[in-house]
């Protein structure tokens, strides 16, 4: 109130002081000029232009927006639900169809002045109206500040920054998306642990992406491993970043570290596991619900001892740079079962254990299962 009372007090201001000003001399100007910004507090230059141009001090109008009720939104959603979540523009052209055909199946039933609203609506209005409710259909892109907050007490650790040898029990962590071509709605995710010193791989299947099934899946996959879990190393992702994980590391006495954003690099051992097991042995479909994710564990299962067993893989042994070129050496190629075998960090009684298990296993058996 009090600004539209100073605003009119202005204008009423400018418009005596403007005759005066637009007759006077230049001294005359200068004298009304001073006196008239000490008053207003304009810049001078913005005073000049006030005094001599009429339209300077007439307030701006603008133009009425259209205000749709809460009505045409609440029938755009449906709609927009009704055709499987498409953009603007798509639904803009199929609205007129999908109305007639929504009201003859009773889905719908709308009043003249809310369909003539609707159908006149434009694409980026359809965007506009439904930016909200797309945001909490897919979760939303912003981080949630729990998810900043741990990333900053995690700390990184890179590629470089795993020291040699290396004990076994240091493993690094993703998830694989099963989505298919279209990664909305709900599907199935393996998690996947490396062992960095010795690639051992661990892969479970989750029917949604959650920290709680994380946390209960590393709970179920701990028992199942030759070593002791020393340490977790995860991407960004906010499955990780979160303080059910953090707290269970804490809690483990786990070492908890993450990568750097869009550093994938930093997970190489990980990694190369999600292509050369998870994305060979599964492939790129889309895998939804419950039965689909007990198949996939009866997958990982059967698949887990031929792995560690029986599938030899290169370890990158050392790499330096010599101007332009990356001078790569490697180990020789070797199972993640004999690699433990020849770590002296692993008690007598586990490497037993693991020679009377291989002794046990039939390669020819276990790769037709």
């Amino acid at each position: 109130m009090r600004r539209e009372i100073r605003l009119t007090t202005r204008r009423e201001l400018t418009g005596a002081v403007r005759q005066r000003y637009q007759a006077a001399d230049r001294a005359g100007k200068k004298m009304i000029l001073d006196e008239f910004t000490q008053v207003t507090g304009y810049h001078r230059k913005h005073a000049i232009r006030v005094l001599t141009t009429q339209r300077a001090c007439e307030p701006k109008t603008r133009a009425v927006r259209r205000v749709y009720q809460e009505a045409v939104k609440e029938a755009l959603i449906v709609l927009w639900e009704a055709a499987d979540r498409i953009c603007g523009k798509r639904l803009k052209t199929i609205l007129p169809l999908l109305v007639e055909a929504m009201e003859r199946h009773g889905h719908l039933q709308l009043e003249e002045g809310i369909r003539t609203q609707l159908l006149a609506m434009s694409a980026s209005t359809i965007d506009r109206q439904l930016h909200l409710v797309r945001e909490r259909a897919r979760g939303g892109r912003k981080r949630s500040s729990a998810t900043n907050r741990v990333r900053k007490i995690v700390a990184v650790r890179t590629f470089a920054d795993w020291e040699q040898p290396l004990r076994p029990g240091f493993m690094e962590m993703d998830l694989v998306t099963h989505c298919g071509p279209r990664a909305e709605g709900s599907f199935v995710h393996t998690l996947v642990l490396t062992d960095v010193a010795s690639a051992w791989t661990e892969c479970v299947a989750l029917p949604v992406r959650e920290q709680a099934l994380v946390v209960e899946a590393i709970r179920g996959l701990r028992p199942k491993l030759p070593f002791a879990l020393l340490g977790l190393d995860t991407d960004n992702d906010s499955a990780f970043m979160n303080d059910t994980l953090y707290n269970y590391c804490r809690e483990q006495n786990i070492v908890f570290t993450r990568s750097r954003a869009y550093h994938k690099n930093d997970q190489a051992w990980v990694e190369q596991k999600n292509g050369a097991i998870v994305r060979k042995l599964i492939g790129y479909g889309r895998l939804e619900g419950l039965t689909a994710t007990a198949a996939l564990r009866r997958v990982y299962e059967a698949s887990r001892l031929y792995i560690n067993f029986f599938q030899p893989s290169f370890k990158l042994k050392s790499k330096y740079r010599e101007g332009a070129r990356v001078h790569k050496q490697y180990e020789l190629p070797d199972t993640p079962y004999r690699r433990l075998l020849a770590q002296d960090n692993i008690a007598p009684e586990t490497k037993k254990m693991l020679k009377q298990q291989m002794e046990s296993l039939d390669p020819v058996l276990l790769l037709t299962c």
